[in-house]
């Protein structure tokens, strides 16, 4: 049964993106402010949260044979809310550069999963998000308005 690998064009794509703005931007870009007590950098710096949580459970399914599974949604808003203090305390430099890196070994994480498993995570209602491109692009274009103006 052939899989549906289209998320690996659009993750290359917003991960080329991100690549570019972290390029373009000062660290001052990097320290400014946006919603909710939040900066540009802790915002990639939540990115790079999220893009490890994806590898840390491929992680599992290899080695332990833990398939993922789905937080309640209502979870994660908490586990943002005590990831902050966190990701704001991380350089903002550095938080740009991690947010990169874990970007890309997410992204070659994804795209290297068998077709089984693939399929497997489909079936059980996608508790890993194969497309990182939708959560990146979602805080990308809440950056780029910022630094707009």
């Amino acid at each position: 049964m052939a899989v549906d690998r289209g998320y690996v064009k659009k993750n290359d794509a917003e991960r080329a993106r991100l690549n570019a703005l972290i390029a373009r931007c000062s660290d001052a870009d990097l320290a400014r402010p946006l919603s909710a007590g939040w900066t540009v950098a802790g915002v990639l710096g939540h990115l790079a949260f999220w893009d490890q949580r994806i590898l840390e459970l491929i992680a599992r399914w290899d080695t332990q044979g833990v398939a993922p599974t789905t937080e309640p949604a209502a979870d994660i808003d908490w586990i943002n809310d005590a990831a902050k203090p966190m990701l704001l305390a991380v350089a903002p430099r550095k938080a740009a550069e991690l947010a990169l890196a874990i970007a890309e070994a997410a992204d070659r994480a994804v795209a290297s999963l068998s077709d089984d498993r693939v399929a497997k995570n489909a079936a059980a209602g996608n508790p890993l998000n194969l497309s990182r491109a939708d959560h990146r692009g979602e805080h990308l274009d809440e950056i780029e308005r910022a630094l707009r103006g």
